[in-house]
């Protein structure tokens, strides 16, 4: 199946093409000042009445006349549905994930939205997964799914970054960690003002998933898909913007044996297209689903290495 008829099957699995877009009415609710940077409170809409609450971590200094690289950070899910961006912009959660610190300290501004049934995108009548487990069934009764949902209010996101006047839109990348790591994989064919794409710990393919019985969040699932390709067949879309993914050869949520054949998929879709050394991974001996210090070293030096230049 070419590239081209894959990414028509892809389209239609998810449900189908995406909306126009609305007006984004981005409004800021308030700001904190800490140290070298400030993070906002935000809110822009996906579809009409359909705000997203975010925080933006900017770093001291930026301005419409000095612009930043930007980097949207998409949060991890854990079966915390009461955090989202608050873990990523450093205010609560695992001190590991507070990647949206680290990277606004790097010089980047940093986008950390809530995703659909996290923070305060939770319901007032269906408590934590049993909200995402709602939703996501009333996508599918739709036609759609929650990936197509989650790909689109990351859309948005990177239409809000592109207008904030201290981003440098020709400079965006966007990150994740678990869950995060499959918002990655799931937009980049979608988002090609992405210039670099990095996820950390996530990519279980459906053999893998079906050779272990895995339980998995909800946006890894698109209906009908496996007639036409598996995970590792989206992530080759990105081909040939920069991407870069990390794994723990011990994670059981993405099974290191499904891993190596992925990876090795996606760099021939690279080599392909003559960006062979635009995709690159990293498989850390004896670790599991986590951010070390060496997956971390990797994620900021891609970022360095395409959004700075």
């Amino acid at each position: 199946m070419s590239l081209a008829t894959f990414r028509e099957k892809l389209l239609a699995c998810l449900g189908g093409p995406w909306p126009d877009p609305t007006p984004l009415r981005p409004r800021t609710l308030h700001s904190v000042q800490c140290e070298g940077y400030r993070i906002e409170s935000v809110t822009y809409e996906v579809e009409p009445d359909d705000p997203v609450p975010a925080l933006v971590l900017v770093p001291d200094g930026m301005s419409p006349t000095a612009p930043a690289p930007a980097i949207a950070v998409w949060h991890q899910h854990n079966g915390q549905w009461h955090l989202g961006k608050s873990e990523p912009a450093g205010l609560a959660g695992d001190p590991s994930q507070h990647t949206g610190v680290a990277l606004v300290r790097e010089g980047y501004v940093v986008l950390c939205p809530d995703a659909l049934c996290f923070e305060e995108r939770q319901s007032p009548h269906l408590a934590g997964g049993d909200f995402e487990r709602f939703e996501f069934l009333r996508y599918v009764v739709a036609g759609k799914c929650m990936a197509w949902k989650n790909i689109l209010d990351m859309r948005r996101a990177i239409d809000y970054l592109c207008a904030r006047p201290e981003v440098r839109p020709q400079r965006i990348g966007c990150y994740g960690h678990s869950m995060g790591s499959t918002h990655t994989w799931l937009v980049g064919p979608w988002e090609t003002r992405l210039q670099c794409l990095v996820g950390n710990c996530c990519l279980p393919t459906y053999g893998a998933i079906h050779r272990c019985h895995l339980l998995h969040c909800f946006p890894n699932f698109i209906p009908g898909l496996y007639a036409f390709g598996d995970t590792p067949d989206i992530a080759a879309l990105i081909a040939p913007r920069p991407l870069h993914l990390n794994f723990g050869e011990d994670d059981t949520g993405s099974p290191i044996e499904e891993v190596r054949t992925a990876v090795q998929q996606i760099a021939a879709a690279y080599a392909a297209q003559g960006a062979a050394d635009k995709f690159t991974y990293f498989i850390e001996p004896q670790t599991g689903h986590v951010l070390s210090d060496a997956m971390w070293t990797r994620v900021r030096d891609v970022f360095a290495r395409y959004l700075r230049a």
